[in-house]
């Protein structure tokens, strides 16, 4: 069989760094392979010519897509043509649906022969579940982070679902304590790991509470507030941050941020998949959410989990406390979060719970999700190669 062509199309820069990860997984699978389509920075490192700057479709929130819908939907059909063009072995499409998707159902349209695999499930089982049956005709497979989505695709009528792992698992030395960060864990002031978002209006709503909560903390037991803060929000945490009654220590940098996760005592976190990087490190967290009014209108009548915390999620059981909306108060944040850092029934509980998360994550052979994601590409491509048309192959890296 000849090297496989192989095209891979993100929307933002979470799939950029999945797709770099799958292009090193591929290449050691099959040192040959020819790669094409859209990435970031993190894949033109390994690389990639990518067909246009990823910054073009990199865009969230309806009122700015509406703003950019003319360049977005003549880059779907730019991406869709180059890989109808080029017809690959196979297609792997990398998060991000209102773009990806879009490209998925033109290339299938127009050449049905091309396998497609959706790397990162939707969250069908959380809201808008039809979604699952509506993938079937223009997705072979998906590619699940987490462990539960294949099920959840076979009761919704998806397409075939393979659980690979989220790419957290390939941080685990990094979010595991040592001897002294687990000693750390048990001195005061005994370090509070921060978190307020990663997204501006996130923070802007949870910062107002997160002080006040720590600061009733702080008057019963001795803690060091820590957060690591998102870069490019590091000047508006930092004046939020001065209105707080009690010191916090802001620290910036991944490398710091999983310092301050092995070190941590215990956690006050927005809901995110940072809650999942938590679990992996063993630390007991109470989790927090706000959203804006007509944002929870809408999610009230859509989401359909009993929690919105993903190991809470993966553990079938709300290990994590969570308080949304009006129970995100300083008080019930306090309540929740003291006797996580003092030690009893609370904290030995979550601690016992998130000691599952291996066995529930981590794949069976301790592989990567990378490798594991790789081989089911392979595993896709198309049969008869070189009998397939290969013109205009958009710049393979």
């Amino acid at each position: 069989m000849s090297d496989p062509r192989i095209w891979l199309v993100a929307g933002e820069d979470s799939g950029d760094q999945l797709g770099a990860k799958l292009m090193r997984a591929l290449r050691a699978a099959a040192p040959g392979t020819r790669f094409g389509g859209v990435g970031g920075e993190a894949m033109a490192e390994e690389g990639f010519a990518s067909l246009f700057p990823l910054d073009d479709v990199a865009v969230m929130g309806y009122l700015p897509v509406l703003a950019r819908a003319r360049t977005l939907l003549r880059r779907i059909r730019e991406t869709a043509d180059d890989v109808i063009a080029a017809r690959p072995d196979v297609l792997v499409i990398i998060d991000s649906p209102g773009f990806t998707h879009a490209v998925a159902k033109r290339v299938r349209k127009a050449a049905p022969s091309i396998p497609i695999v959706d790397y990162v499930s939707p969250s069908v089982w959380a809201w808008r579940p039809w979604r699952a049956k509506g993938m079937r005709p223009f997705i072979d497979h998906v590619l699940a982070l987490l462990p539960f989505e294949p099920e959840a695709h076979l009761r919704l009528g998806g397409p075939a679902c393979t659980y690979v792992g989220h790419p957290l698992i390939e941080r685990l030395g990094d979010l595991r304590p040592g001897e002294a960060e687990q000693a750390r864990r048990r001195q005061a002031p005994y370090p509070v790991v921060v978190l307020p978002g990663s997204r501006r209006a996130e923070i802007e709503r949870l910062m107002p509470v997160f002080g006040p909560a720590l600061a009733r903390v702080a008057q019963e037991v001795e803690i060091e507030a820590v957060l690591p803060a998102v870069s490019r929000h590091r000047a508006r945490i930092e004046e939020l941050a001065r209105g707080w009654p009690l010191p916090v220590r802001i620290v910036a940098g991944e490398a710091e941020k999983y310092a301050a996760f092995r070190a941590g005592r215990a956690a006050l976190a927005a809901s995110g998949t940072v809650t999942l990087e938590l679990a992996l490190a063993g630390v007991p967290a109470v989790v927090a959410y706000k959203v804006s009014r007509a944002e929870e209108f809408i999610a009230r009548r859509l989401i359909q989990v009993p929690s919105i915390v993903l190991p809470n999620l993966i553990l079938g059981r709300n290990a994590m406390p969570e308080f949304v909306q009006a129970d995100c108060t300083a008080d019930t944040l306090a309540a929740a979060l003291l006797p996580l850092i003092r030690g009893g029934p609370e904290r030995e509980a979550q601690v016992a719970a998130l000691a599952r998360m291996d066995e529930l994550t981590v794949l069976p052979d301790g592989g990567s999700p990378s490798r594991a994601a790789a081989q089911v590409v392979l595993a896709m491509l198309r049969p008869a190669v070189a009998a397939a048309p290969q013109g205009g192959d958009g710049g393979p890296a």
